[in-house]
């Protein structure tokens, strides 16, 4: 099928179901989009299941399409017309149907129901293109679906649940039911079009398992992890689940069975690693291992070591292995995992269940037993396993905000008008003056971004029903309604919160150099930050000097926590609508690319530099050693958020030679209430280099944030933050 055509199908099947119920017109839309999308296996292949990234379709997800629901994108459907080689004539009726896909776009008409203060207050556009201090994210992401589920009934068993549910429930649900069964027959066509291709192929062994899941549930290994592969694509989540739960008792079974060898199941997953690789998702792939809550833990643990002998031989940015573990947890696979991270490798992550548990279970208002079930996506931000969903769907540059705070509502670097007017910074004759008026510039966009957030999911709701996440969502199917239409157990939302590091360093420092000890006036540290301190190297030197936090310090940490608990309670307490609404800390490459559009900072920061990393401190500003860094890490609150990330880089000199130190070092920051580790392993000099010859360099992966990413392809504003890092 050329792009063409499947563009011609899928307009005219939305045009002929335009009007039916919403889960209708999305499932017989799935079933044309599934024909098209999924791509043919490569021979050698031991998985079936690869996915273009369409120009127009229904997705949860703008790294699948240009944004949530209803997309269309010109640029990348005109190339697809001529990479099929379209002619005139076709290429003249797809822009007309292209022109129509412009009036259907749910990212352009929920932005036209924004209230006027809403669209007033958050730019139109992406945040990498413009200077403001808050911007909405156009998506619904963070599902964690009950693949437990799955591997019981199959989609057989799951479509007989469907009629279950739809004979019991009324009539007015029967759109959603019946939408339901039309998708899981496009995903077994899915599979048998693909036994076809692994027939082909001369891989029967594989065939068989695939026309085994198109009906019936999984009974090997193969035929479980093929299954949730394939559901994993046609849903759109990125992230994979505690994998190691729901497919360790296959992988058991087999080993002991005979069935499989270890080598050949080894192998398999390896083929799983690199073809969640090359859906290049950057910020997910999530696959969770380890941890407190699973059924089986000995069959879980025997996937869970594979599954970290598997990215230590693929070594790529995805999947993100991660390493939930808890006192008590068989002390063999936090080995494994620091072995794998010394060799050089970005994985596993390691996420401390002794801290995650009890902070999940207040943060989310939820029993323990559910709060064992946390989850962390994308770049870390928790929800509960196939429970809730927390769409981060907002950003606020927490540093920009007080750039245009202490300008009086006006944009440093642009001269733009840019949030609320709270006074002349000279006027404010004490310091809890001006942080007072500062908290208000935060709670002002805070309170923006929330309504927003309720915005989409509303608008989202009555346009689309994500049926593939909803099947296998708590309460979905029992209550008859979809994921974001009062289905989902939990429905929450999340916050991205960037810049809080430099923000904290930059109040301490006009807290103690311009009101208490007056070392500099009001009007020079205008004038220094305005002249990026051109000519005011000295004040610079001043502001450089004050305390960073990150190295325990009492007066520096104590406002940065002051600060993360304002931030984290005020966007608590915008939960109107939603079962939670919290600030996830994790950060991407976001912490750059904002400083790119961020003044000089009272931090001693230029213009235009990066921000620090998260809950990180600064680069190059922790200089007490690592057991400082780590102390005021642990003195930020776990149970009033939704994820943070901590991000560590070690020399093979500490990680690898002086292995009990390095154990002894991350269990008493365990034990202290360090919630999570990313760790990067190198030596010194390495990210120079790759930055002087990267063609020396091509393989190096780096934490970047909350994801990882090959070092010679990040920008060089990326590459510096990182190198800028302190290595111990």
């Amino acid at each position: 099928m050329t792009f063409y055509q499947y563009l011609k199908a899928f307009t005219k099947t939305y045009k002929t179901h335009e009007n039916d119920d919403v889960s209708l017109r999305e499932a017989y839309c799935i079933q044309v989009q599934s024909r098209y999308a999924f791509l043919p296996m490569q021979n050698g292949e031991q998985l079936a299941g690869r996915m273009r990234v369409l120009p127009v379709g229904f997705s949860n997800e703008p790294l699948l399409g240009r944004s949530v629901s209803w997309f269309y994108d010109v640029p990348r459907a005109l190339q697809a017309l001529e990479a099929d080689g379209a002619t005139e004539a076709e290429i003249a009726e797809a822009k007309e149907m292209l022109a129509f896909w412009e009036t259907q776009e749910t990212r352009k008409n929920l932005r036209a129901a924004y209230p006027e203060d809403v669209a007033e207050a958050l730019p139109e556009d992406i945040y990498w293109e413009h200077s403001e201090v808050a911007f909405p994210l156009y998506r619904v992401v963070g599902a964690y679906m009950d693949y437990e589920k799955l591997m019981q009934l199959g989609i057989g068993g799951l479509k007989a649940e469907v009629e279950a549910c739809r004979a019991r429930m009324p009539q007015e649900c029967d759109g959603f039911y019946r939408g339901c069964l039309i998708a899981l027959d496009a995903l077994s066509d899915v599979a048998r079009r693909y036994a076809e291709n692994a027939r082909t192929l001369k891989n029967e062994t594989l065939a068989d398992a695939l026309e085994r899941i198109a009906t019936d549930r999984p009974e090997t290994f193969l035929e479980a992890i093929q299954l949730a592969w394939l559901y994993s694509l046609i849903s759109g989540v990125l992230n994979y689940g505690r994998m190691d739960d729901y497919l360790g008792g296959f992988l058991a079974r087999d080993l002991d069975e005979k069935r499989i060898e270890e080598e050949q199941a080894l192998d398999i997953l390896c083929c799983l690693w690199r073809l969640i690789d090359e859906r290049k998702t950057v910020f997910h792939g999530r696959v969770i291992i380890g941890g407190r809550g699973r059924k089986n833990e000995a069959d879980a643990d025997r996937f869970a070591m594979l599954a970290m002998e598997a990215s230590r031989i693929v070594a790529e940015a995805e999947p993100q292995l991660s390493l939930r573990f808890y006192e008590g947890q068989d002390p063999a696979l936090m080995q494994k995992a620091l072995d794998v991270i010394g060799e050089g490798k970005v994985y596993p992550m390691l996420y401390n269940d002794d801290v995650n548990i009890p902070s999940v279970e207040k943060a989310f208002c939820v029993p323990y037993a559910e709060a064992e079930e946390y989850c962390f996506f994308g770049c870390g931000e928790y929800v509960i396993n196939h429970k809730s969903i927390g769409s981060p769907n907002g950003i606020i540059n927490l540093l920009k905000a007080l750039e245009v705070t202490l300008f009086n509502g006006t944009d440093m670097l642009y001269g733009k008008p840019c949030g609320l007017k709270k006074g002349d910074f000279k006027s404010f004759e004490t310091f809890e003056d001006f942080y007072a008026a500062y908290r208000e510039q935060l709670a002002y966009y805070i309170g923006i971004l929330a309504r927003q957030e309720r915005q989409e999911y509303a608008y989202c709701a009555e346009v689309g029903s994500f049926l593939f996440i909803s099947m296998l969502m708590d309460d979905c199917l029992a209550r008859g309604k979809s994921l974001l239409n009062g289905g989902v157990k939990y429905l929450g939302g999340t916050l991205e919160t960037y810049g809080n590091i430099n923000t904290a360093n930059s109040l301490y420092a006009i807290k103690t150099l311009v009101f208490e000890q007056r070392q500099i006036e009001k009007q020079t540290l205008l004038d220094a930050l305005r002249a990026n301190f051109e000519g005011y190297e000295a004040e610079r030197e001043l502001l450089l000097n004050a305390e960073k936090y990150g190295n325990d310090q009492d007066g520096v940490d104590a406002l940065a926590v002051e600060l993360h608990e304002y931030v984290c309670n005020t966007v608590r307490n915008q939960k109107v609508g939603l079962h939670s609404y919290m600030v996830v800390i994790i950060n991407n490459e976001a912490n750059t690319v904002l400083g790119r559009f961020t003044g000089a900072s009272a931090d001693g920061r230029k213009a235009r530099e990066p921000m620090a990393n998260a809950n990180n401190p600064a680069g190059g500003t922790d200089r007490n050693g690592v057991t400082a860094m780590l102390n005021s890490l642990v003195k930020l609150k776990t149970d009033i958020h939704a994820g943070a990330v901590q991000n560590m880089t070690f020399s093979p000199e500490l990680f690898n030679e002086n292995r009990p130190i390095l154990e002894a070092l991350l269990k008493t920051y365990f034990r202290n209430g360090g919630q999570q580790c990313m760790i990067n392993v190198l030596r010194r000099g390495d990210l120079e280099d790759a930055i002087a010859h990267p063609e020396r360099h091509q393989s190096l992966l780096v934490r970047v944030g909350g994801f990882s990413a090959r070092f010679v392809t990040l920008s060089p504003d990326v590459q510096r933050e990182i190198a800028s890092r302190t290595l111990y």
